[in-house]
């Protein structure tokens, strides 16, 4: 499994919905661990299926709790509010830039088992599950940044 970088076709298309049928089996519940160990040991904050080349309506989280699975997510609320924050992606090594999210919104998701869930997030845990629902939709950060430059992985 590697992560494909940003020109790549896959990265700017809209992903695929889950069905029940696949999160069941064990080769989807594999790929959810796989996805998690590489995000964790990539020093990422999230990771969606089409980083990995998967088109797929899937992303995993890093979250104080651990790691989350988010399965055809969407966002059902959102603040009114909206505040600049730094971002990078693992699809675009080296670029970060300021982007525009909401403070809060509240996400409906099935989780690896399929059952159906709700998180109400906000601060950084809002700002990348929106980060990595717009992979799901073929949208990178550098599309709604300001101010993004390119750092020296080395000195960072």
């Amino acid at each position: 499994m590697k992560i494909v970088k940003h020109p790549n076709k896959i990265l700017s298309a809209k992903a695929k919905t889950i069905s029940q049928e696949v999160i069941k089996t064990p080769v989807f519940r594999q790929l959810v661990l796989d996805m998690a160990e590489m995000m964790l040991k990539s020093d990422g904050a999230g990771l969606a299926a089409p980083q990995i080349g998967k088109s797929l309506q899937l992303a995993v989280i890093n979250t104080k709790e651990g790691v989350l699975a988010l399965v055809n997510p969407k966002i059902t609320k959102k603040s009114l509010t909206r505040e600049w924050g730094e971002e990078g992606c693992l699809s675009v090594p080296g670029y970060f830039g300021e982007v525009k999210r909401y403070k809060k919104v509240t996400c409906e998701y099935f989780n690896a088992q399929g059952e159906k869930k709700k998180i109400k997030a906000e601060g950084l845990l809002a700002r990348v599950i929106q980060h990595e629902l717009d992979h799901l939709n073929g949208i990178l950060f550098i599309a709604k940044a300001r101010n993004i430059k390119k750092i020296d992985q080395a000195k960072r």
